[in-house]
């Protein structure tokens, strides 16, 4: 799940981070390459302490709803959200075996598993985005 945040700065200040489908979640980040990981932070805490998610609005109705803001400077961004939950569950993947090999020889560097290696791996590669 995914949730468009807009993103307001102003010379001298830090950026600001809403989200119009989660009024009540803010984030702030002092360096533009801050913005992606706090406002993940930030979402993810909101959702941690037990609100509903609410059904995220198209881009295009966002848009509309901001238009000044966008118009003025500020940015869209579209967050993801990995809701949390303390049930694991088995998968089946399967992959090149050179490239399992490497996960293992590497999750072994990091004393990992790796289930733990590849969970770490697929949130580091969704949070980027």
């Amino acid at each position: 799940m995914n949730y468009w945040a807009i993103v307001h700065h102003d010379p001298g200040s830090a950026y600001g981070v809403s989200f119009p489908d989660v009024p009540d979640c803010f984030a702030a980040a002092d360096e533009e390459k801050d913005i992606m990981r706090n406002a993940i932070a930030a979402i993810d805490d909101y959702f941690d302490d037990g609100h509903a998610y609410p059904e995220p609005r198209a881009v295009s109705d966002i848009v509309k709803g901001y238009a000044e803001d966008l118009a003025a400077g500020a940015f869209l961004i579209h967050v993801p959200v990995v809701r949390r939950s303390a049930k694991t569950v088995r998968a089946n993947i399967s992959m090149e075996q050179g490239l399992l090999e490497a996960i293992d020889e590497a999750a072994d560097r990091l004393q990992m598993n790796r289930s733990a290696f590849l969970a770490q791996a697929a949130r580091h590669e969704i949070e980027r985005v």
